[in-house]
């Protein structure tokens, strides 16, 4: 798989970045022997960029990622996020230094590695400066903790505010677009790697939902309203016709959907998650595909009448 510069760090990487949100738990029950066969599939057809977050179910997925890639720590970029905290039941967002110190403590014990390649902040926090988790992670970076600082689900306004930061990783497919606005010109001028999340639309896309589909209690989209009611049976019809222009290309739907999200020429890399081959097989092969301009007006048409899907927030976990 060829690579891509992440904005302005020196770092080059694939272009499909495997993700590992599912194997924290927020998905339903994890299978860790087929999450690990998951990863070092990803890791054999090319794959050489890895996010994870502490917030994964506070290093249950980091430390699958660590298992999955001990001996191969060298040829491969591993990002990981910090900033939340449980506090009794509650997910909240703690961008203050110490606990993003001791986020990347955790995440470097969990990965089992000497270094983080890529560190985010997951989520703003309202009750840190910025610029005091700014200077921590620069600390961290002249310590050698550290080598890249990034920011996640942070806006344009945001992203002005935090000094140094390289990377932006932001939510961002066919049924939700905000960043195209304001975010996604901001990063281009100032040349940050962005790294998309929720290519798929958290498995709208994936073509395999119906209007019968349910959700496991401990599946965070149980609870969502992006996945209820007559705006998700709206995106099912939407989701359909996807299907049949890509069809029309010799892809599927998820094909198509995540070669959109790497068609914006201001963004580096599609994150995607899969937990069993065939699916990321399917993901993967994306990068292979190219949509013209023809290919973007149809898609844009076809998605006029989409309900917007927004995504989960830590509040909302």
């Amino acid at each position: 798989m060829d690579k891509v510069r992440l904005g302005r760090t020196e770092l080059q990487v694939s272009p499909i970045c495997y993700g590992t949100w599912q194997f924290g738990g927020d998905w339903g029950k994890v299978d860790e022997s087929a999450a690990i066969d998951a990863i070092r599939h990803a890791r054999d057809r090319g794959v050489t960029f890895f996010d994870t977050a502490q917030g994964y179910g506070f290093g249950i997925a980091e430390r699958i990622l660590g298992r999955a890639l001990d001996g191969d720590r060298d040829s491969v970029v591993i990002a990981t996020k910090g900033g939340l905290r449980m506090d009794g039941d509650d997910l909240v967002r703690d961008s203050s230094p110490a606990w993003l110190r001791q986020g990347v403590e955790a995440s470097l014990e969990a990965l089992g590695t000497d270094h983080i390649d890529l560190y985010q902040v997951h989520w703003p926090d309202p009750g840190t400066p910025f610029a005091d988790s700014a200077q921590a992670l620069r600390d961290l970076v002249t310590e050698g903790l550290i080598r890249h600082v990034g920011v996640s689900n942070f806006d344009a306004d945001q992203l002005r505010a935090f000094p140094g930061v390289e990377t932006l990783q932001p939510p961002y497919h066919l049924f939700h677009r905000d960043i195209e606005a304001d975010v996604l010109p901001y990063t281009a001028e100032h040349d940050l790697g962005v790294l998309a999340y929720g290519s798929l639309a958290h498995g709208l896309l994936g073509g395999g939902f119906d209007e019968h589909t349910t959700f496991p209690d401990d599946d965070w989209r149980s609870q969502s309203p992006d996945f209820t009611g007559p705006g998700f049976l709206r995106n099912l019809e939407i989701v359909a016709e996807l299907r049949r222009y890509a069809e029309r290309l010799g892809a599927t739907v998820g094909q198509l959907a995540i070669a959109w999200v790497l068609a914006h020429p201001d963004v580096h890399v599609a994150i995607v998650g899969a937990r069993n081959p065939h699916h990321l097989d399917d993901s993967l092969t994306a990068a292979d595909l190219t949509l013209g301009q023809d290919d973007l007006a149809e898609i844009n048409r076809i998605m006029s009448g989409a309900a917007p899907v927004s995504g989960p927030t830590p509040e909302g976990m």
